[in-house]
């Protein structure tokens, strides 16, 4: 009897300690998850600090004013296609903005990953039509970004991932309550963002200003008499007649005493008594058009090719990947050589025909056109000069000034050359230079590591053998020697 009772409580002290280790075990292994999920260490060994959020962006983070979510529509196809690649960069990176974010009061950053095909409902109702984007979205805001903004290229070859300075200067835009506006001036025959036609519609460049969060509205100043307060840019696209000079003046006004930020782009053959306005900011438009006769600037269909661009935020990326910018009839504009050296402005030629062009005087009387010595200009004709007032005249401080940038011609953002990649770059960079986006953060890029392994094909034999025949090998012949020494 007494060993029956000493064996049943033998059981009891071995049901108490399992129980006792299982209690033990589930609390150990409970604090350790919640100091992990409270007191997190992370650390980041990569030599580009691939894996971490810089500064700058954390502390814009911790001020977020709302909840962004992101949609992100690429896919990971498993294969090293750009896509597949890119969905790997921006896919961990999106990874440290929600972790930066995951007790922001607020509500920090969402991340939602959706194939606009397999799931054409919640793509609809999001509004998002286009694979391959990164849609950031606060409230009623909106920006589209696609995979070309997420890459500094070189020679069409990606060379940095800049995703970050992108997704942060999206996601400042989306935040802010306000979107930046910009107005289209009209009632001098300009063209219409809302016009569809191929060659004198602006539809296309529309869509894609609203998909980078800007806000687009018409202007008539002949009747506003005054510039909108909350005007961040103004672009004239092609006025067929002469401004008046009161209008001319409201624009003056706005550049000079609000640091206001103006687009010309001025067909040829066409007048706009704009000319006082121009020689104010160190810019001069001529009355010609634009001919060359050499192949390597004019396409089959007589388009003009402009290649040669000077060093500027405008035109580097056109720089970095030789994209050329076409245009139709196009006038010569250049910076004011006679100005006055310490007038405050920063005058700069950015884009310039070939050698061979020359600007036609009587395009209205000959054809066809000739150079005609003493009259004509000939050589690297201007096409895009910006003039920007870095500081008031006789003043030491440097101060934000008004940018004025003016094109020759209109045709290259009409509905059928923003097809070409350079124009829709070119412009688009224009944009952003106006209204200060290029300066929004000093985010470096990071550079895209590449690791290649060049091997002979007899090379490839000998790693071939050695991974499979002296390897385990090796392995075999230990194993034999442990058993022999056992067995001895």
């Amino acid at each position: 009897m007494k060993f029956a009772d000493s064996f049943r409580a033998a059981r009891w002290v071995r049901l108490v300690n399992l129980l006792l280790q299982a209690v033990l075990f589930l609390t150990l292994f409970g604090g350790l998850n919640y100091v992990a999920l409270n007191h997190a260490w992370r650390f980041d060994l990569t030599a580009s600090r691939r894996h971490s959020l810089s500064a700058e962006t954390k502390s814009y983070l911790e001020r977020l004013a709302q909840p962004v979510r992101i949609v992100v529509t690429l896919t990971d196809d498993g294969d090293n296609s750009e896509a597949a690649l890119a969905f790997r960069d921006i896919s961990g990176l999106l990874r440290e903005y929600t972790y930066a974010t995951r007790n922001h009061p607020q509500g920090g950053i969402r991340v939602d990953y959706l194939d606009v095909y397999q799931r054409r409902r919640d793509a609809e109702a999001l509004g998002i039509e286009q694979p391959n984007v990164v849609v950031v979205i606060a409230g009623d805001h909106r920006r589209t970004l696609t995979l070309g903004e997420f890459y500094r290229t070189k020679n069409r070859r990606r060379e940095a991932f800049q995703g970050e300075a992108v997704l942060t200067a999206a996601i400042l835009d989306v935040s802010n309550p306000e979107k930046k506006k910009i107005y289209f001036l009209a009632g001098h025959g300009e063209m219409s963002p809302d016009d569809v036609d191929g060659a004198r519609g602006l539809s296309q460049l529309r869509d894609e200003l609203r998909q980078r969060n800007f806000d687009l509205a018409g202007l008539d100043l002949a009747l506003t008499r005054k510039v909108p307060d909350d005007a961040a840019l103004l672009i004239v696209a092609s006025p067929q007649s002469r401004y008046q000079p009161f209008e001319e003046e409201l624009l003056r006004n706005y550049l000079t005493t609000r640091a206001g930020r103006v687009i010309l782009l001025l067909d040829p053959m066409h007048a706009h008594g704009l000319d006082n306005l121009l020689f104010d900011w160190g810019v001069i438009v001529y009355d010609n058009v634009i001919h060359d006769t050499s192949h390597d600037y004019l396409t089959d269909s007589g388009e003009l090719i402009l290649r040669h661009f000077a060093p500027h935020p405008i035109t580097q990326n056109l720089i970095n990947n030789k994209l050329p910018v076409l245009v139709g009839p196009a006038r010569v504009v250049s910076d004011d050589l006679g100005r006055a050296s310490d007038d405050g402005l920063s005058v700069k030629k950015l884009i310039a025909t070939g050698d061979t062009a020359w600007g036609e005087t009587s395009y209205r009387l000959r054809i066809p056109p000739a150079y005609t010595p003493g009259q004509d200009l000939k050589g690297q004709l201007g096409v895009l000069v910006v003039s920007e007032r870095v500081k008031p005249a006789n003043l030491e401080l440097s101060v934000r000034g008004g940018r004025l940038a003016v094109f020759g011609t209109a045709d290259l953002i009409t509905n059928n050359r923003l097809i070409n990649v350079g124009n829709l770059n070119l412009f688009l960079a224009t944009v952003n230079w106006c209204v200060d986006r290029d300066t929004q953060s000093n985010i470096p890029a990071r550079p895209i590591e590449k690791f290649q392994l060049a091997l002979s094909q007899e090379e490839l034999v000998r790693l071939r053998l050695g991974l499979l025949v002296v390897v385990p090998g090796v392995v075999a012949l230990l194993g034999l020697l442990v058993y022999w020494t056992r067995r001895n």
